[in-house]
């Protein structure tokens, strides 16, 4: 008697284990995955940046440290592998971005032409697929973190070295801050 209660205890701890070790191969692959979505989109950000960059060559041929500093930054953004590298470079490049596009309205020209408004549009549209896949990510981080977290399920996870995953965040303090409003000074 003794013995199937030993082994219907067995067998219970073993499925509990092999349930759990699952559970966390899913969040794992789904972390992975919602980092892809990212990648994605950052790809897709980084292909439209040169065709900006030479829209407003043509217009703003003296603003050569600005378009330098924009093609630098993207380079950086493309060459990071971290999420923190990629976090980095992506909050740099935005920066840039935003350089670029103050110059351009110095440019009623540059600002009127088709061209730079379709990518401007379209820069606009993936920025703000960049940041809903950036909260996905950070979502499915959440939740594996507290997966590995947990007990019992973390005694799971380091037996078979499941690692915490990095969140997807912003180190810029001005993206950060709350963005001072003043109608006064209109």
């Amino acid at each position: 008697m003794i013995e199937w209660i030993i082994g219907i205890a067995l067998v219970v701890v073993a499925g509990y284990v092999l349930v759990a070790y699952n559970s966390l191969v899913r969040q794992r692959n789904q972390v992975k995955e919602s980092w892809s979505d990212i990648e994605v989109q950052l790809k897709r950000r980084h292909n439209l940046i040169p065709n900006v960059v030479e829209t407003v060559k043509g217009y703003a041929t003296h603003e050569q440290s600005t378009l330098q500093s924009v093609t630098e930054a993207r380079t950086a953004a493309i060459q990071a592998s971290t999420p923190e590298e990629q976090a980095k470079a992506e909050n740099m490049l935005s920066s840039t971005l935003k350089t670029l596009f103050a110059v351009s309205e110095q440019y009623p020209d540059l600002k009127a032409n088709a061209n730079f408004l379709e990518l401007q549009r379209e820069l606009s549209d993936t920025e703000d697929k960049i940041q809903a896949a950036r909260r996905h990510y950070n979502s499915t981080v959440r939740e594996f973190n507290t997966s590995i977290e947990s007990v019992p399920t973390n005694m799971i996870a380091s037996m078979f070295s499941f690692k915490q995953a990095e969140y997807f965040e912003l180190d810029d303090e001005a993206a950060r801050s709350v963005p001072k409003v003043d109608f006064n000074n209109e």
